[in-house]
């Protein structure tokens, strides 16, 4: 029996926009999902970027207008992959429209902001999903089930760092990352290093910021510098509410790193590794084992860890980070069929957005501050 149709509309087709389009393209092949999604409508910022990515991403229709296209009532998702300064307005104006709406983090530049779009979201019964994709990976979920088990003891320690090196040169341009409304390297990559404290240990109750800005000015396209208002490196130490205590870092000028998503969990009778850059390997150290055979041992990925079988029957195969994108598109569609709740919807996005604040603010005023939930 053929599935309803999902008519996808996206605006951006960027480097996430393409992932978000591989994501739907191979999610309803790999699981069965309630949906099948369509690629409708492109928008970007002419016609002939539109025309273009419509042609090489397999869209039967493209458009340099937005806002034309969140009006069309044969779109039923509307999916966001601008920049973060543009995010409120598209998403309200598609939930405005009875869209669902699926948006790239950060969910947007302040606070004040993600809390309209998560309350608009609320009160029109929109499904929404926030695009924090490493957390669709079978070994970051491993790792929670094993902490939640019990298996690493009492959470004593976590240690959490998002690095790369994109903005790592003092001679690359000023662009719209290095405005206030982008955020900084706090909200562009720390945010994900924040959601896997929380998806690993729950919520985050006080933080001590430190938000240091090393390059202070960059070239624009005038032929002139331009100063830069955002941090390059944000770290904080954390204390979770069960009682851990911890640290993250979001560093876009750490040289070398080209995607350094790690994690550390120190518990009384075991610990946890992970990096993204081995990321279908998790590595596990137990104290039960006898002396003389103790040390970390790696967890390799294989069907045992769902839904890695979906994708391959084999072990040590490994899955890619576009299949994670295919991952989170399969969780949003149940959702959205209402199979299953919101893996991570613009409330928690909110959250997110809520501790970067939190650090930033800690990070000015030099003290201790209480996460406001």
């Amino acid at each position: 029996m053929s599935k309803p149709r999902l008519n996808i509309g996206l605006i951006g087709s960027g480097f996430m926009g393409k992932t978000h389009v591989f994501g739907f393209a191979s999610a309803p092949r790999v699981f069965d999902l309630p949906y099948e999604p369509v690629l409708h409508t492109v928008a970007d910022a002419s016609d002939e970027m539109a025309s273009r990515a419509a042609a090489a991403l397999g869209f039967a229709n493209a458009t340099s207008d937005w806002r034309r296209m969140i009006e069309d009532p044969t779109i039923d998702v509307i999916d966001i992959t601008a920049p973060n300064a543009l995010h409120k307005e598209m998403a309200l104006a598609a939930i405005a429209a009875g869209k669902h709406v699926y948006c790239e983090k950060p969910l947007a530049p302040l606070a004040s902001d993600a809390r309209d779009m998560a309350d608009a979201a609320e009160a029109a019964g929109i499904r929404t999903q926030v695009g924090f994709n490493y957390l669709c990976n079978p070994m970051i979920a491993l790792a929670r089930d094993m902490i939640e088990a019990g298996e690493l003891g009492e959470i004593r320690g976590y240690r959490g760092l998002h690095a790369e090196d994109y903005m790592a040169d003092a001679k690359g341009p000023w662009t719209f990352r290095h405005d206030p409304a982008g955020g900084g390297a706090l909200a562009d990559i720390g945010s994900h290093a924040l959601a896997t404290a929380e998806y690993l240990l729950g919520p985050i109750v006080e933080v001590m910021g430190d938000c240091v800005t090393l390059i202070d000015r960059r070239p624009d396209d005038k032929g002139g510098m331009r100063a830069v208002a955002v941090d390059d490196v944000g770290r904080a130490f954390l204390r979770f509410e069960n009682g851990a205590q911890g640290s993250i870092e979001g560093n876009w000028i750490a040289t070398g790193r080209k995607m350094q998503h790690d994690f550390e969990v120190y518990g009384t009778k075991g610990a946890l590794s992970f990096s993204q850059e081995r990321f279908n390997e998790l590595h596990f150290y137990s104290t039960a084992d006898r002396t003389g055979h103790r040390g970390f041992r790696r967890i390799e990925a294989a069907p045992d860890h769902p839904p890695y079988g979906s994708f391959c029957v084999a072990p040590g195969h490994q899955l890619g980070f576009n299949d994670l994108k295919a991952i989170e598109v399969a969780g949003y569609l149940r959702a959205i069929a209402g199979e299953i709740p919101e893996p991570f919807n613009f409330r928690k996005g909110l959250g997110i957005q809520t501790l970067v604040e939190t650090i930033q603010k800690s990070s000015s005023q030099r003290q201790w501050l209480g996460v406001p939930r």
